[in-house]
């Protein structure tokens, strides 16, 4: 038997990298990401726009773990062996807590379920959790079809939030209303992204289904002054109105289902009382 040159070394099989064991996470999607895919005691700490129920479906969850304000020194102090950042989070942290030798991993806004569905996959790999990751995204698809009784052919919505912005291509809501069988008005109308819509032609449009976005704010504010005016009054009485908590549609995630059937259940209301 030949013998093995004393420069050669046996080729070991590759491992995976260990599942990183204290967790922060500083951004609001990542943080509820986060919430459902970590193992007990992985994640050590959330951003404060978590635990806000306006914002966040996971606010009763957030209270189980440290806060965070996205500081680099605070989170510097907690010692991380991971940091979970948005894209567009503050550039100065992540770059300085990388500079401090901190591993940042930043995720993009999800703009459709096959982003919700790709963003889990990856926050299944960071964490060392993939198969709690594939759980989450057989859940999604059930509940996604499960919602599917019924048929909205041609039926249009329009989305109204506060300053006369809409929704159109490319973005999350649009997805939803897609799930749910609607037509958005925006798409109709070129739009992409997050763009203004003046009243009058939103009223033009005459849209069988009207949704707002936390149109029931408790205090004055100049940028609901929109939904006081009497045309839109009109409208909303004419269409019908579905008021859908925008903390279902900030971040994507399995709890974007409820927003697709919460339109779905406003449409089919909307069939059984026609203009």
């Amino acid at each position: 038997m030949a013998a093995v040159p004393a420069f050669a070394h046996p080729v070991l099989p590759a491992t995976a990298a260990p599942a990183p064991r204290r967790v922060v996470s500083m951004n609001l999607c990542t943080d509820q990401m986060a919430m459902l895919v970590a193992a007990p005691g992985q994640l050590h700490s959330v951003s404060f726009l978590a635990a806000d129920p306006v914002s966040s479906v996971m606010a009763p969850q957030a209270g189980r773990y440290a806060v965070n304000h996205g500081q680099a020194e605070e989170i510097f102090l907690m010692q991380p062996d991971l940091v979970l950042a948005g894209t567009y989070t503050t550039g100065a942290t992540v770059d300085l807590l990388r500079r401090l030798g901190i591993r940042v991993e930043q995720f993009a806004p999800e703009n459709s379920f096959d982003d919700i569905r790709a963003s889990l996959r990856r926050m299944g790999d960071v964490l060392g959790q993939p198969q709690r990751a594939e759980q989450l995204i057989a859940d999604l698809d059930g509940r996604l079809a499960a919602v599917k009784v019924g048929d909205h052919a041609d039926m249009t919505a329009a989305i109204y939030y506060a300053n006369n912005y809409t929704s159109g291509s490319g973005t999350l809501i649009d997805d939803v209303m897609t799930k749910a069988g609607l037509v958005n008005i925006a798409t109709k109308f070129g739009f992409a992204g997050l763009e203004r819509l003046p009243l009058e032609l939103l009223v033009l449009s005459d849209p069988d289904l009207l949704v707002t976005a936390d149109r029931d704010y408790s205090a004055p504010a100049l940028a609901q002054q929109g939904f006081e005016h009497p045309a839109f009054r009109a409208q909303a009485a004419l269409s019908g109105a579905v008021d859908l908590a925008s903390r279902y549609t900030i971040c994507g995630a399995p709890f974007t289902v409820e927003a697709v059937r919460l339109l779905w259940q406003g449409a089919d209301a909307r069939k059984a009382a026609p203009k």
